[in-house]
């Protein structure tokens, strides 16, 4: 996944007292995706975040935009951040038959060719499905330079 040279990944925040996974919730994708991740999760364990509502990123000092624009995030209670594919695999860990199964990422080279899969549709999840506007978004065209890719 290609990031950007000022990209400096976050490996610790304020603490959030339960875990928190920062998705983009302008992304029909990754709105589907996250449904699909709390449905996974044990009930009431992961608290979902849209990074792009106003003030969504005050409570997690040093996570960015930029770096959320990259990948999802989940923020353990004591304040350990985990990004991308191992993010999904942290929140399904909550349960315990699938935090066996999803503990099989650390596996030699799964972690390798799953964060290769998450990289490339992270790249394209607008193209995917698309991205949802709400009425006066993208006033000044900022949206196009996502959607087109990099």
């Amino acid at each position: 996944m290609s990031k950007s040279p000022a990209f400096q990944e976050v490996k610790w925040t304020a603490p959030s007292g339960r875990n928190v996974v920062l998705y983009d919730g302008l992304c029909k994708f990754c709105i589907a995706g996250m449904k699909r991740l709390l449905a996974l999760a044990r009930p009431g364990s992961i608290e979902p975040v849209n990074f792009q509502e106003p003030g969504a990123l005050d409570r997690f000092p040093g996570i960015t935009h930029e770096a959320c624009m990259i990948q999802m995030y989940l923020v353990t209670p004591q304040g350990r951040v985990y990004g991308g594919f191992e993010a999904a695999v942290r929140a399904m860990a909550t349960r315990p038959v699938l935090g066996r199964l999803a503990f099989l990422y650390y596996r030699p080279g799964i972690r390798q060719i799953c964060n290769g899969i998450y990289g490339l549709i992270a790249r394209h999840r607008y193209k995917i499905m698309g991205k949802r506007l709400a009425a006066g978004d993208c006033s000044d065209g900022t949206c196009a330079l996502h959607a087109r890719g990099k």
